[in-house]
């Protein structure tokens, strides 16, 4: 093998290298803005819940009167 194809194969593997870096950060990031918008959900949903829960919209069955046809 010629220093020329060494030189190439290396230069080859650089970039490959390059390339994998590069998805690997953008992956990164993409995972943790997830992280974030996941958070923001599920403090949403908690928020949805406990308004919910207070509006006393679904009574106990035990307070629900019967529908108008028993």
């Amino acid at each position: 093998m010629t220093d020329s194809d060494l030189d190439a194969r290396l230069t080859a593997i650089e970039i490959a290298l390059a390339h994998q870096q590069k998805a690997i950060d953008e992956l990164s990031e993409m995972t943790v803005k997830q992280g974030k918008m996941l958070d923001i959900l599920t403090q949403q949903c908690a928020n949805f819940k406990q308004f919910l829960e207070e509006q006393d919209i679904v009574k106990p069955l035990s307070e629900e009167t019967p529908p108008p046809h028993y």
